[in-house]
């Protein structure tokens, strides 16, 4: 019996430095296991008070059972079946923290596995000492993998469960594209470029705004890459997928500018308050600047975290007299102005200022500099008119 004990001590002494796992918990959670299996071995009810006590320096096991003490042969029996599975299962679950620690902090990197089967539309990724999931919601539309094809994704969260530590992937989410670019352009994991902002529809196109703390670095140019072989790359990775890389530019209306590219923008409205912008483009220009399903202009918004709308020169000049077109007069204002009945600059004109204050949201001073704006408005457009009319009669007169 002694012997079998200090044999036990040894072998916890070596789980404790070969494992990590902590001796004294593996000593208490013995201890526990070998009263519990004692009582059921003596047959006695559940009630009944079972000590184990196990002497941290010989290894010596003694179980004392409803105040009496179990005989050595007896006991030598119950302790090693007992010792050896509870050993097993705590070495299990030392392995299991151990390999959760490790992926919980590793959330937000990039892994590489290889894939290892299919579950239900999800994809088991092996990533040697534990499994990964892919579930099918976090992968890129029209994939396709087989069984042993290597595959990276995006450590989205790791949580526990009764078979250990679940590890989840993501091929969709904005941070594999971060990660990507982390990857294989060193300036940005140097921290001499920045990623200013993703946006992206996944499978279809990207757009990535980056900008450069070294002005000697040109943060678009070190993400392409030489003969753009860095993008290149990227792009092999998401299948194709379209990547956009634009310069940041803290003035908005630059921003909006190059996120909107690769069209070409004739000019640039803003209201700042309400965060959204007229873009106004030549007509050939229109279809690309708003894109195919309207996917450019819809990821230029998501970029720069602007609401956009598109207008070509032609629709601008269909409807220059609408009150959408006046200075000072944003989205809200413009609701406002509708709910009065008030849909163009003509009529805003026609109004008095006792009329325009009566309009909810709108004060004494706005309502003055409304009707001053489109008087002004309509003036210009009259002179203009003249203008063009002196200049069309000068003209037949020289023909």
């Amino acid at each position: 019996m002694p012997s079998i004990n200090r044999e036990l001590l040894s072998i916890l002494e070596s789980i404790e430095r070969d494992k990590g796992v902590d001796r004294e918990i593996l000593i208490q959670a013995v201890e526990a296991a070998v009263a519990t299996a004692a009582k059921k071995s003596e047959g006695v009810s559940e009630e009944t008070e079972a000590v184990a006590s196990f002497d941290r320096q010989t290894g010596r096991l003694t179980v004392i059972v409803g105040g009496r003490e179990i005989d050595s042969a007896h006991l030598t029996r119950i302790a090693a079946q007992t010792a050896k599975q509870v050993i097993i299962q705590k070495i299990r679950e030392a392995e299991r923290d151990v390999i959760f620690t490790e992926f919980q902090g590793r959330v937000g990197d990039i892994m590489t596995g290889s894939v290892h089967r299919f579950e239900r539309g999800d994809i088991i990724v092996e990533l040697g000492r534990t499994e990964a999931i892919l579930p099918k919601s976090e992968r890129i539309p029209h994939e396709e993998y087989r069984q042993g094809d290597r595959l990276q994704g995006y450590v989205l969260e790791v949580r526990k469960s009764a078979k250990g530590p679940a590890v989840v992937l993501s091929r969709t989410h904005e941070g594999f594209i971060r990660g990507l670019f982390s990857l294989e352009v060193p300036e940005i994991s140097e921290g001499i470029v920045e990623i200013n902002g993703i946006a992206r529809e996944p499978g279809d196109r990207t757009k990535i705004a980056v900008s450069s703390k070294d002005e000697k670095v040109d943060a678009v140019g070190a993400c392409v890459g030489m003969r753009g072989t860095r993008v290149k790359n990227i792009v092999r990775e998401l299948h194709g997928e379209k990547i956009d890389i634009i310069r940041w530019h803290a003035d908005i209306k630059e921003f909006i500018a190059a996120a909107l590219s690769p069209a070409q923008i004739s000019e640039i409205r803003v209201f700042a308050q309400e965060k959204q912008a007229t873009v106004i483009v030549d007509n050939e220009q229109l279809s690309l600047a708003i894109g195919k399903r309207g996917q450019n202009v819809r990821l230029a918004s998501k970029l720069t975290g602007w609401q956009i709308e598109i207008k070509s020169t032609q629709q601008l000049a269909e409807g220059a007299k609408t009150i959408r077109n006046l200075a000072g007069v944003g989205p809200q204002m413009e609701e406002r102005l509708k709910t009065a009945g008030i849909t163009t600059i003509e009529q805003l004109s026609q109004k008095t200022l006792e009329q325009m204050t009566a309009i909810k949201g709108v004060g004494e001073k706005t309502a003055q500099k409304l009707l001053e704006t489109a008087q002004e408005f309509l003036a210009a457009q009259a002179a203009s008119a003249a203008s063009e009319a002196a200049e069309d009669k000068s003209g037949e007169v020289a023909k």
